[in-house]
């Protein structure tokens, strides 16, 4: 009579199986922070909703919210369209400081103070490896906060869209970087970057308030340094021609500008600041050889360009981070 033995779960089922336990404890021991961030996802909907709803019924004449007739030199918007620009115009800075707020409380009260006070111990005593432990610490908010910035991310740009960027709101063109970050993918890098800092400054510190002051400080050197570099992800467009003016757009994000020489040198306007003067920028340009005006631009196109490699630096440097997390995790406690 033979012994029939149950097979063996494998990898793909154990380690989901692994995971449950951990992720309904941490959302048991957490749960006013989710309906605090439950809070903040309605209300950040309903401040646009209700933008939109506001701009929707004041009296208008155009579609960029000028209530003189369209077209004219004179621009006047509705007050409506005044408060809602004035909201909307950093958007995206928003969300990206609620991606960070996130990476910092991972930081802390997620991880670093369950390793101060040592009461991970139970976790692990309780068959739940470190690996899991710390897996579970990173999967539950990465998914939410991906989840909710989603969200935002389509709701910002449908209050956006009834906002026309033209000259007199150059706030919330698609370069301007309080717009930038907050509507596209790169949001999302922005908030995996943090969990996954925020993760290894607990488990390299393991002091609360210390990693969340590590998480803020990395956290904003990587935002501030993109944010300064970031016209230089994708290469610029080069603009050549006779006529100045016409070489740029509304849309276009202007880099520099100045005169081509006749060897193809370039001179750049900013380089003639001191002339003063129209007719003393044009001699100080010929004086330094300058035939043909040129202007260096990141077209509306390169918007998506732009979004995907800072994406992709922002999922690197995540992946790394989180690497990084575990390896120490396993060799402070095996």
């Amino acid at each position: 009579m033979s012994t029939l033995t149950p097979p063996k779960p494998d990898a793909a089922t154990a380690a989901p199986a692994a995971l449950r336990g951990p992720v309904r404890v941490l959302l048991r021991m957490h749960r006013k922070a989710l309906w605090a961030g439950a809070a903040l996802l309605v209300l950040g909907i309903g401040i646009v909703v209700a933008l939109r709803v506001w701009m929707a019924s004041s009296k208008v004449l155009c579609a960029d919210g000028d209530t003189t007739p369209c077209g004219d030199d004179v621009y006047v918007s509705s007050y409506a369209h005044t408060s809602a620009e004035s909201l909307l115009v950093n958007g995206g800075t928003v969300l990206v400081l609620l991606a960070a707020f996130i990476g910092v409380f991972v930081a802390g009260p997620l991880i670093a103070r369950e390793l101060e006070s040592g009461t991970f111990r139970l976790a692990w005593a309780q068959s739940v490896s470190p690996a899991h432990w710390l897996a579970a610490r990173l999967a539950v908010p990465a998914a939410l906060t991906v989840t909710g910035l989603t969200v935002l991310v389509v709701v910002l740009r449908w209050g956006l869209w009834a906002l026309r960027a033209g000259p007199s709101s150059p706030g919330l063109r698609w370069y301007a970087s309080g717009v930038f970050p907050g509507t596209g993918p790169a949001i999302l890098g922005y908030a995996l970057l943090a969990v996954a800092v925020g993760a290894l400054c607990a488990v390299l510190v393991r002091r609360t308030v210390l990693s969340m002051s590590l998480s803020a400080l990395v956290l904003a050197a990587v935002g501030i340094g993109l944010s300064t570099g970031r016209y230089l992800l994708w290469p610029a467009t080069l603009r050549q021609g006779q006529e100045g003016p016409a070489l740029l757009r509304d849309s276009d994000w202007h880099l520099e500008g100045g005169m081509l020489t006749a060897s193809g040198s370039k001179v750049y306007w900013r380089d003639c600041y001191h002339a003063g003067s129209v007719d003393g920028y044009e001699a100080c340009m010929s004086d330094r050889g300058g035939v043909t005006p040129f202007a260096e631009v990141h077209p509306a196109a390169h918007y998506w360009p732009l979004q995907l490699v800072e994406t992709g630096i922002l999922l690197a440097l995540a992946a790394l981070a989180v690497f990084a997390a575990f390896r120490v995790l396993r060799r402070l406690h095996g």
